[in-house]
């Protein structure tokens, strides 16, 4: 087990996040889209949820073990994609794959990282790859290819962002994309100095500003440059047949990303999905969005067993990975949890990130009267 680091919950590593961020980078991390209502709505449908507790059932030993995709894993976790983790900290993706693979959960690398899929691999552990698609399809089959090449058993592909999201608060902060020093936001950077020094200054020491990754040399664009033309994230034009085609490309599992309707859920199956992930964007696309753990029971029923079933968005505490389980669901997806880690304290707090929320997971089933996974299923009141 890691440090503590002077913090015994995820709030406890979100303060420190904040404190260490500027605020455009911090609201990209933290908020959502418009009212920021579907923010809320996550967090107050897991606190709304209530379990019924079993006693007498000798808890001395708790067996979190699991199969996530046709794989053990020795918990039902996975670290979700996360965009901009490279200007959380320096070389953010590689901090969280290694974490992720310390704690022996699958990480997803995000094709909107600033590092290669290449450059991220090297961290070992199971990975996983998540596609936005590119106007320019040929480069999203590209990178699709590599990632299979380099041995990620899983694409994920988002469906839940068909046009760019409405986060106002990027231009009033100063921190639209692309990034540049301005009057709003000179003042903000400079008063955080070990950001500066620590991600900004350990790249224009070790060769300049990070940019959009897994393009060729001819497209990418450093963070603080417009997109190259053929390099923006298009899927406004992205449909069922779309889907299709890459599940025919892709050699292993296949995930759609972002399913809030049961008939969608069973068109994914139709298609030749092996599961879907439940998830309304953590709250950062559709602000109208139910939650996504109310939207799981529906989800479940309608795969019926056919495929696998993943929960993301508004996971913070373990009891909150416990409450999605006894709804059905496979595994759950952090992502937010970690990226705080990272942002506060780089690997090692990613890693304690990971650990609160075993811990929790563990201490929840035990005063639930669940010993097993299985024992977890019927425990919601």
């Amino acid at each position: 087990m890691g440090a503590d680091l002077g913090c015994y919950n995820i709030a406890d590593l979100r303060e420190k996040a904040r404190r260490r961020l500027p605020l455009g980078i911090w609201e990209y991390l933290e908020r959502g889209v418009e009212d920021e209502a579907g923010l809320a709505r996550n967090r107050a449908s897991f606190d709304a949820l209530t379990v019924r507790p079993r006693v007498l059932r000798g808890v001395e030993t708790i067996d979190t073990s699991c199969e996530i995709l046709g794989k053990p894993a020795p918990l039902p976790l996975a670290v979700a994609p996360t965009g901009a983790a490279g200007m959380m900290w320096h070389e953010g993706d590689l901090a969280l794959a290694r974490a992720a693979a310390a704690a022996g959960v699958p990480f997803t690398i995000s094709s909107a990282s600033t590092m290669d899929i290449d450059q991220i691999a090297v961290a070992g552990g199971r990975l996983w790859f998540q596609l936005y698609l590119w106007e320019n399809r040929a480069l999203s089959h590209a990178v699709v290819d590599r990632a299979a090449e380099l041995g990620c058993d899983t694409l994920f592909v988002t469906l839940d962002l068909p046009v760019p999201p409405n986060r106002e608060y990027i231009l009033r902060n100063g921190f639209a994309t692309p990034f540049r020093l301005n009057p709003r936001n000179f003042a903000d950077v400079m008063m955080h100095p070990r950001w500066l020094a620590g991600v900004m200054g350990r790249y224009a020491l070790s060769g300049g500003i990070p940019s959009q990754a897994n393009l060729p040399d001819r497209l990418r664009s450093k963070v603080t440059e417009s997109a190259m033309p053929g390099a923006f994230f298009k899927q406004d034009d992205l449909d069922w047949d779309g889907a299709r085609e890459l599940r025919r490309r892709w050699p292993g599992k296949f995930i759609l990303k972002g399913i809030l309707h049961p008939d969608d859920a069973r068109q994914a199956v139709d298609i030749g999905a092996d599961g879907v992930v439940v998830s309304n964007h953590g709250g950062r696309s559709l602000d109208a969005s139910m939650a996504s753990i109310n939207a799981l029971p529906g989800i479940v029923e309608a795969i019926d067993g056919k495929a696998s079933v993943i929960l993301d968005s508004g996971v913070r505490r373990g009891s909150d990975i416990a409450k999605a389980v006894a709804l059905g669901a496979d595994c759950i997806m952090a992502g937010r949890a970690a990226l705080y880690g990272l942002s506060a304290f780089g690997r090692p707090g990613v890693e304690r990130a990971l650990q609160i929320l075993r811990d929790e997971f563990v201490r929840t089933m035990a005063m639930m009267g669940a010993r097993s996974i299985a024992e977890l299923r019927q425990a919601l009141d």
